[in-house]
């Protein structure tokens, strides 16, 4: 009951007119700009980013929150018209909801995904207000050397599951957690790889990396690239679904959300699962499995439900945890540091009113988006039409400025497109940016928990596997490394054996 109670306290917060304003201007930025090709929702919120350093902790992250499932929608809307998915969880939608805006269904693609979007997103929402508390008084049991193994975890999974390959995933882990060291080492007062630069004496701001490693490094990708213009598919007809369509996509959306939000719970979880699996149920339970490949309404409403119910589910391990376990998840904990604040089990008792309005945000957030999404579809599909080289030059030229009013200074001018320069180099070699930035950001906390735990012990590495709980949690890691390149052996050969006996 005091969950609900305070639950109540911060929708009295959320809908005061301050508070509103501000998840209206985040929903309509990270629509607007996620929408975008080539942008999702983790270079949405980190695009836009500094433009919350003004503001209190409580409006910047409501405006965060709306900034973060606007980039969320827009990314369908991407996948829809151009095929262009901006993340790798909108890779399914693209590939029923282009079909059918090539077949001149486009409208009822976005519509179907607008209203998959707010149903899951609310449903999933409800189950982070009653399942994160209970993650809290889970973590709060936990010692150094549990938290040490927690994170080992995040480490393992996100660069196992984020990238092509377990090693290029470490690769970028490795390259974070080296940036992460630069500064001056608390425990001992000595400097580490500044390079004689005074400035670097506090280490690298986080912000400048993000923002450097996904705006830059894809704005040198795409202008490198010679893209010129985007081809955009027209969504004609009306903004609502026909009953038939509704019929055929009211139990996608909740058989999605079932499927996304515990997935997307899970420490080692994740949005790209669960739209896989969703595709795939819907293909075998559909009524019409003729359409499946040439544009099924049900293979759009269950992976956009299933995307959006996961994106909820992520926030309760990085409220909870303090885990990010997807690249948009570790832009907003960089968010939440901005401010001095670090999620985790602490956060609840510490900061529970800024943590109860920032979930009451996230219910009035999904209402807002569906109202202003479906009848704005046309002026979306109008940004769709803005050449990559004109769209790229002017994200470089915001995120430079986003930059130096960090700190006004040129040394982090310089950083910016050091680490842009680096963002563009680990794309063309298909290393994965994600892995680096939770890398910069859990690193040094990683090591922080390992100095207390061998402090505790006098030196003793035994306190590392002292308990179930961390030997659990390591062997979880071990499998994150080990099962990834397992099972793509298996399915290779799979469809290897398949081809062959359809050619025998």
């Amino acid at each position: 009951m005091d969950g609900f109670a305070q639950l109540l306290d911060g929708f009295g917060a959320a809908i005061s007119p301050e508070n509103l304003l501000w998840a209206l201007i985040g929903v309509t930025l990270g629509t607007a700009v996620g929408v975008l090709p080539g942008i999702g929702p983790a270079l949405t919120v980190a695009l836009l980013l500094p433009l919350t350093f003004r503001l209190d902790a409580t409006s910047s992250l409501i405006m965060f929150a709306g900034i973060y499932y606007g980039g969320m929608y827009g990314g369908s809307t991407t996948s829809i018209l151009l095929n262009t998915p901006g993340e790798s969880a909108s890779i399914i939608s693209a590939l029923e909801g282009n079909k059918m805006a090539r077949a001149g269904r486009g409208a009822a693609a976005l519509a179907t995904a607008a209203i998959g979007s707010f149903v899951a997103g609310t449903i999933a929402t409800l189950g982070l207000t009653f399942l994160a508390p209970v993650m809290v008084d889970v973590a709060l049991t936990f010692g150094p050397p549990e938290y040490f193994a927690l994170m080992v975890v995040a480490f393992t999974t996100v660069a196992a599951l984020l990238g092509s390959s377990v090693l290029r995933g470490l690769i970028g882990l490795v390259i974070g957690i080296t940036i992460g060291l630069v500064g001056i080492d608390v425990q001992s007062g000595q400097a580490r790889l500044t390079l004689g630069v005074p400035q670097l004496l506090d280490g690298i701001d986080v912000v400048i990396v993000v923002v450097g490693l996904f705006a830059i490094g894809e704005a040198i990708t795409v202008l490198a690239s010679g893209e010129r213009r985007s081809t955009v598919t027209p969504a004609p007809g009306s903004r609502w679904l026909s009953r038939g369509d509704f019929r055929r996509s009211w139990k996608p959306w909740l058989r999605g959300t079932a499927l996304g939000f515990p997935i997307g719970a899970l420490p080692a979880g994740g949005a790209e699962i669960p739209t896989f699996l969703s595709y795939s149920a819907e293909k075998r339970l559909t009524k019409h499995p003729e359409e499946f490949g040439h544009g099924a309404i049900e293979g759009v409403a269950g992976p956009e439900a299933a995307n959006n119910a996961a994106a909820a589910g992520v926030l309760v391990p990085l409220l909870a945890l303090g885990l990010p376990t997807s690249a948009t998840a570790a832009v907003i904990l960089a968010g939440f540091q901005n401010y001095g604040i670090q999620p985790g089990p602490l956060l609840f008792s510490s900061n529970s009113a800024l943590v109860w309005t920032l979930i009451a945000s996230l219910y009035i957030g999904n209402v807002l988006l569906l109202v202003l999404n479906l009848p704005l579809v046309g002026i979306w599909v109008r940004l769709l039409q803005i050449p990559p080289y004109y769209l790229y030059a002017g994200i470089a030229v915001f995120a430079t400025l986003g930059t130096f009013a960090i700190g006004g200074s040129t040394v982090d001018l310089v950083v910016l497109y050091v680490v842009g320069a680096l963002g563009f180099l680990l794309r063309a070699a298909d290393v994965p940016v994600a892995p680096a930035v939770v890398g910069l950001i859990l690193g040094p906390l990683a090591e922080e928990q390992l100095r207390r735990s061998l402090a505790i012990s006098q030196g003793d590495v035994g306190v590392l596997v002292s308990s179930p709980l961390c030997i659990a949690l390591l062997l979880v890691a071990a499998a994150a490394v080990v099962l990834p390149p397992v099972v793509r052996q298996v399915l290779r050969r799979r469809t290897a054996s398949q081809q062959f006996d359809r050619v025998a």
